[in-house]
């Protein structure tokens, strides 16, 4: 299937100085953690992905915030240092302003493996998802989503292959992981949905 839809909107407070990510096609390329404030207080830094000219930009900053729109994209890192899987958002354009806090994503794509419906420790119920959603050029990327309550019953219910439209936002979330018999604190990124929809192709 073709990309249907991959929207993101994020408006936070840049946390850190862009640093050289890798270089493409169209030149080199920059990532920066940017912070977005949650309700409840909680700060999701999420790693954006900038082009030198975007970077030159930052240099200019005036108003305390940024809003980002672009598209979530992923990698498999295979260098065994950090995540196995990269979550970033490939900005597409940048601007400096004093509006609230955002975080808006929308994603269409394909169901890629059975979901799984456990319950926390608090007994709500969570679906883990992940979604397989194409580029252009016949690349996607794979992006891990959780679902709570109704939206998590409903969404283990799907089969691979099954497209779906899923609306939330972006959360980064530490947890603890045993390494040579030592706890490491780590960091997942993931899109904690709202609402998780099938599509009528």
């Amino acid at each position: 299937m073709d990309r249907v839809n991959d929207t993101v909107r994020l408006c936070g407070e840049v946390a850190g100085a862009p640093v050289y990510s890798h270089t493409g096609r169209d030149g080199a390329y920059y990532v920066f953690p940017l912070s977005v404030r949650r309700l409840s207080g909680t700060e999701d830094l999420i790693n954006i992905v900038i082009s030198e000219a975007q970077a030159r930009e930052l240099e200019v900053a005036e108003l305390p915030r940024l809003f980002v729109t672009g598209e979530v994209r992923s990698y498999n890192n295979r260098s065994g240092v950090g995540p196995r899987l990269v979550i970033t958002v490939r900005a597409r354009e940048l601007s400096f302003t004093q509006r609230d806090f955002e975080n808006y994503v929308e994603l269409t794509g394909a169901v890629c493996r059975e979901p799984t419906l456990r319950r926390t420790p608090m007994g709500r119920e969570i679906s883990d998802i992940m979604l397989a959603v194409n580029r252009p050029y016949g690349r996607s990327d794979y992006i891990p989503c959780i679902a709570w309550g109704a939206v998590a019953r409903s969404a283990a219910q799907w089969k691979p292959g099954t497209t779906v439209t899923v609306t939330g936002r972006i959360q980064s979330r530490l947890y603890i992981k045993v390494e040579n018999d030592l706890p490491v604190e780590k960091t997942a990124f993931e899109i904690s949905a709202v609402t998780a929809t099938e599509v009528d192709l």
